[in-house]
């Protein structure tokens, strides 16, 4: 009976010791640095593309904020020039009436 014990437990022990040194081969630094590598070469291109696209996203944002900015300006700018409306506004309608009393004097005359 000890005989199948002990081949049993010699199996262990080996497969036991095959196991440990598969599990030291698979973690051993060179080859953590080729996965390493691997993962990088894989991902790298993917990685480039994405930071491309940010970029012309952040021109494009740019670009729209500029606008924006230039349209609000103007906005500004027409809601600040009402004063010289209202002042022409105010000259055609006194420049009308001096029309209107010319015409009439004129009338007056003949």
């Amino acid at each position: 009976m000890e005989e199948p014990e002990m081949q049993l437990k010699g199996k262990k022990g080996g497969t036991d010791k095959f196991t440990e040194s598969i599990y030291v081969l698979a973690n051993e630094p060179s080859v953590a640095l080729y996965r390493l590598q691997e993962h990088v070469r894989r991902s790298l291109p993917e990685l480039a593309q994405h930071k491309a696209d940010m970029q012309r996203w952040e021109e494009q944002s740019q670009g729209a904020i500029y606008t924006v900015e230039y349209a609000c300006s103007a906005v500004k700018n027409l809601v600040d020039s009402g004063v010289y409306f209202r002042s022409v506004e105010g000259l055609l309608k006194q420049a009308i009436s001096i029309r209107d009393h010319m015409n009439a004097t004129a009338q007056g005359h003949r």
